[in-house]
Parts: C-alpha cells; structure tokens; sequence
C-alpha cells in the first residue's frame, strides 16, 4: 500500500492505483511498511491521526485536510513534505466568519435569549453597513471572506505577513487597528502569529470594536481579550479558542459581549467533495512525479 487517504469516495475514483483508506472510524492498518503518501483524516488536535507518521518508514508526504497544520509539525520528520488543505475550508470557513460578524454587530444571540423566555424585545444594533473592517492574515480564506462581504457596503483593509498589491504588511497593524470597526483573523498558527492579539493589540482596537477570530485560538492571548471584555470596551465572536475544547466552567464562557462555536467552521456539506477533489488532485501529482500543490513544510 503507497497511499493511505482518508476518503472513501476519492479512494474509489483511484482504484487503480495500490490505496487503502484510514478514515479514522476505524483502526490503523496495521502494515504500514509501504506507505509513501498519507493524507490524515479531518481532525485539528487528536494526536491519533498524526501519530501513525512515526510507524512509517518509507512516508515521503503528509497531505492534511485541514487548512491549519500547526498540530501536525511536532510529528513531521527530516525528509517529509507537508502539504495542507488549502481552499477545502474557504467558503464555509468564510461563511461563518460573516454569520459571526453579522451575529455580533446586530445582536442576535440577545434576541435569542429573549425569544427563549417568550420576550419581544427590540435593541438598536450598530450593523455592518458603512463600517470598516480588517482582515488579518489575509490568504484564501480571508480573500473568500471578502467576496462574501462585497454587498454589504464595508470598506476592506487587507493585512499579511509582506506586503503585496492591496495587502498591506503585519508591520502596519499598529496604524490599521484604530481605524477599525471589525477585526478578523484568518492567519496560519505559526511560532510568528502565536499570541499576536495581545494587550498591545487588543489596545489598540477602537472603542466598541468587533474581533473575529476564524484562524487558531492560540492566535490570541485569553487573558487579555477577557480584560478588555470585562471591561465592556470590546467585542468577540470566537470560533476557536485558547484552550480548546473550551472547558464549562472557563470564564470565557461568561464573559459579556462574547459569542462563541466549537470550531465549527469547515463543518457544513460543502467539506466532501472539495476534500475529495483535492485528494485525487494531490495523489496523482505524485503518483506522476509532479509537484505538489500547497505545500507548506519544509
């Protein structure tokens, strides 16, 4: 067996070549003396999909579904190629960022409370209309974001490890920030972005100001986003968190002007047949000796 992927659709549209499939519903094969290719199944932080890469000895590429890859690094060994899932997770990732940032600025999780115990009670909102939000670490997922918010009458800035036409560099984060009304985070967890929405950052965020965090939870440091929202100066809608999965009794869980899902984001219909495509996609490639695409390690 040289590929072990982890769908079973992509597998069939492969039969010809020698693939098995390790879903993770069920154990690890137990020969994986050949295995040259291994696409992990869908999975962010269970260590029982990255540990089989130890128990491979001829593996020449790890090939996640995942667009993060932070979680499989500590498993990876000289001589592996890592590639990531990379446009899988765009547009439902993106749809939820906007669901998010809709939710929080027009306070739907209130109306929500309200309808539960039987009470119409109307609030002014601030909208989206007219505001100015900052998308950070801005890659496929945030360019997806963008599209998804081109009819709601935002100004967009556009922020990236380097600059580039229409993305300004990280280092003009300190100039952005007062100037916006929505933040979002898109951005890999990387040694580099790890705790990058810090005191100093949440700081410099305008009064009244929405941070949406769509990336990795480790992005932002917990203690100070629970200061300033203690404080009643800012807002979050968070999809990850630090740590994760949240625990109940987390102070997070209470803090005012919060709304938070479990890591929801790549998780609607639209995951299959985009991890599908890529999957084939990749397999082939190697299987005739052709580049890879969205490689990310080394």
């Amino acid at each position: 067996m040289r590929y072990l992927i982890s769908n079973a659709e992509a597998l069939a549209e492969l039969g010809d070549l020698d693939a098995g499939l390790y879903d993770g519903t069920r154990p690890v094969p137990e020969d994986l003396d050949d295995v040259e290719f291994y696409a992990m199944p869908y999975g962010v932080i269970d260590p029982r999909f990255c540990e089989p890469i130890g128990r491979m000895p001829r593996l020449r590429v790890v090939q996640t579904v995942t667009a993060g890859y932070d979680h499989v690094l500590p498993y990876l060994r000289p001589g592996l190629t890592l590639a990531n899932g990379r446009g899988v997770h765009d547009a439902a990732t993106a749809e939820l960022a906007v669901a998010l940032t809709l939710a929080a600025r027009r306070r739907l999780p209130e109306f929500v409370r309200s309808g539960d115990g039987g009470r119409w009670a109307p609030v002014w909102a601030t909208g989206l209309a007219d505001t100015r939000v900052l998308i950070v670490g801005y890659g496929s997922i945030g360019a997806a974001i963008e599209r998804r918010l081109a009819g709601f009458e935002v100004e967009i800035s556009r922020v990236a490890r380097s600059a580039r036409p229409g993305v300004q560099p990280i280092s003009e984060l300190s100039r952005l920030l007062p100037e916006a009304d929505v933040v979002i985070l898109t951005t890999s967890l990387t040694p580099e972005t790890e705790g990058l929405v810090d005191r100093e950052f949440l700081a410099a965020m305008a009064d009244g100001a929405l941070l949406v965090n769509v990336s990795r939870g480790r992005v932002v440091d917990t203690g100070a986003l629970l200061a300033e929202l203690g404080s009643g100066r800012l807002h979050a809608a968070l999809d990850v968190t630090d740590p994760e999965p949240l625990p109940a009794d987390h102070p997070l869980w209470s803090a005012p002007n919060v709304l938070i899902t479990p890591h929801a984001g790549g998780l609607t219909a639209a995951l299959a047949p985009r991890a599908r495509r890529l999957l084939i996609d990749q397999v082939r490639r190697y299987a005739a000796g052709e580049p890879l695409a969205n490689v990310v390690a080394p």
